[in-house]
């Protein structure tokens, strides 16, 4: 049988198969094939239900007719076929058509009907078709059809020899004088012409894409080739690379361990000489004291006086000897893995072990606005951290607090960062609220940087203030003062930049600028320049 989906599979097959309920939304003149329900929206109608099987081949829904597997299409090309490798055959498998009983020796040509010796004479006996061209089986090898007549299946005596253009399909004689009584029809020869060429049109039309869909398939086997390899390459990349950075870090870990190893040994012979020195100091010093004690307790006055001149020479000398109480090392070892420690066989690699531990005697601030600074805006200045031998530290990471302070109002501080730069360093930057005098508090570890750190880092703010603002906190007296402390003749007190005129003017300032809240530039002690200030005449 013939499939909607083009397949050809044997009617016993099809009748094996598990039917299964369907619901036809198509409509009944739908195609059942599968590229049917893919390429063509769907006709909403009725639900039909439906009987479906599925195609052996590809799987495809076949609604089945109402006379179910038998009701399907009849593949008469694969009839022939399997007829044609029958004969190839020696004819094994074949019966006569007529008796359905012995095995076939001839052929008629004419009724295009398969016969037994018996049949064949029998055929040649009757008057009809005693003309008849009999072949026998053996000369049929050669041919391309040898199918049987295409019998009408509501009239199987009747040969399909005509067409029904309004029906579309082949009838026979029996069919245009019955049920296609007054439907337009003629005989197969004359009409395959035009339904073979809208089949070859048809045909044209699909072969492009037949073409295309099998150039798309070359190219995705192509590229899927080409994926394949590509993989493969990477995988060897990443695999050499893997390999490569593996053996980098095996190296560098067996150069950290040695390291480390090496630091103990180092740190171990240290304190080793250190405990061999005091356990001798102290081995001196307990036979000191116990020769003494027992030279006061047990010995005579003219003993004493006798032995004092060498026990006293040997206390003051163990007395001077200098030794250290604190070990002269520590267990400070510390690994840093995100630090970075140059290249192996090309790798970065990153992990290093720090021995350093920062020494907050040894730490030094830096920076102008450590001692002025601008109100309300943003002065910082930099913590370079040291270790005990004056050693600049390679890393960050430290606990660093800082705090400035006013001086006359200790409980509010000002805020302050602190911004770690990696390297040892760190980055302090505040903003002064007001003007005033500031303490600044930098500590580590709990530890204050510098002894003098608490009271040397003041920061100093002048304001510059008009003279005219001066005269009227005073009350408008002549004795209102500058910020600078500094006079001027006439009775005032203060100093002037030279407007002619009175000397209270809104750009008057300590130190000759006209911008009031300018940076002061003048300096506790020193003279300020004379191009900028000038003593003005009442």
């Amino acid at each position: 049988m013939l499939l909607p989906c083009l397949h050809t599979v044997c009617t016993s097959c099809l009748e094996n198969l598990d039917p299964f309920s369907v619901v036809d939304l198509r409509g009944g003149d739908s195609d059942t094939s599968s590229e049917g329900s893919i390429f063509q929206e769907p006709k909403l109608c009725s639900l039909q239900p439906q009987v479906g099987i599925l195609c052996p081949v590809c799987d495809a829904q076949v609604d089945l007719p109402v006379g179910g597997v038998k009701a399907l299409t009849i593949d008469h090309l694969a009839v022939n076929d399997v007829m044609l490798e029958s004969l190839r055959g020696e004819g094994q498998g074949l019966v006569c058509d007529l008796c359905s009983d012995r095995e076939v020796e001839k052929r008629c040509q004419t009724c295009k009907a398969n016969l037994c010796h018996f049949c064949c004479q029998a055929h040649r006996r009757q008057k009809k078709t005693t003309c008849h061209t009999m072949v026998d089986l053996k000369d049929l090898k050669g041919y391309s059809r040898v199918g049987k007549p295409i019998l009408c299946p509501s009239h199987p005596s009747e040969e399909l020899r005509l067409f029904c253009e309004l029906c579309d399909r082949p009838v026979c004689r029996d069919c245009v004088v019955g049920e296609h009584r007054e439907h337009p029809y003629d005989f197969t020869s004359n009409v395959i012409h035009k339904h073979g060429d809208s089949v070859r049109e048809l045909l044209r039309d699909t072969q492009p894409h037949v073409e295309a869909l099998e150039d798309a398939l070359a190219q995705i086997k192509s590229v899927s080739s080409a994926l394949q390899e590509r993989v493969e390459a990477v995988a060897a990349d990443v695999q050499t690379f893997s390999e490569g950075y593996i053996k980098a870090i095996e190296e560098h870990r067996d150069k950290l361990l040695q390291q480390l190893d090496d630091i103990r040994v180092q740190k171990e012979n240290a304190l080793q000489l250190q405990r061999a020195q005091l356990e001798q100091l102290l081995a001196d010093m307990r036979t000191g004291v116990e020769f003494t004690e027992h030279l006061l307790t047990s010995g005579s006055d003219l003993e004493i006086l006798i032995t004092k001149g060498v026990v006293v020479e040997r206390l003051r000398k163990l007395n001077k000897v200098e030794y250290s109480a604190r070990p002269g090392v520590n267990h400070k070892i510390c690994f840093s893995p995100q630090e970075k420690a140059g290249q192996c066989h090309g790798y970065q690699v990153y992990g290093a072990i720090n021995t350093q531990e920062v020494d907050p005697a040894q730490c030094v601030l830096q920076g102008e606005d450590l001692h002025r600074a601008r109100e309300k805006q943003t002065a910082s200045f930099t913590l370079f951290c040291k270790d005990a031998s004056g050693e600049s530290m390679a890393r960050g990471g430290d606990n660093v607090r800082v705090e400035i302070v006013p001086k006359d109002k200790k409980d509010s501080p000002i805020r302050t960062v602190v911004q770690d730069n990696k390297d040892g360093s760190y980055r302090v930057s505040y903003t002064p609220k007001e003007p005033g005098v500031y303490t600044v508090w930098v500590c580590i570890r709990e530890q204050h940087v510098q002894e003098n750190s608490v009271l040397a880092s003041p920061v100093t703010l002048i304001k510059h203030l008009s003279y005219e603002l001066e005269r009227k906190k005073g009350g408008g007296q002549k004795t209102a003062r500058c910020a600078c402390g500094g006079t001027m003749p006439g009775g005032y007190l203060g100093c002037g930049h030279g407007h002619k005129g009175h000397p209270g003017r809104p750009h008057w300032s300590c130190c000759g600028k006209f911008i009031e809240k300018s940076e002061c530039s003048y300096m506790s002690g020193q003279s300020a320049p004379r191009s900028l200030l000038r003593t003005v005449a009442l």
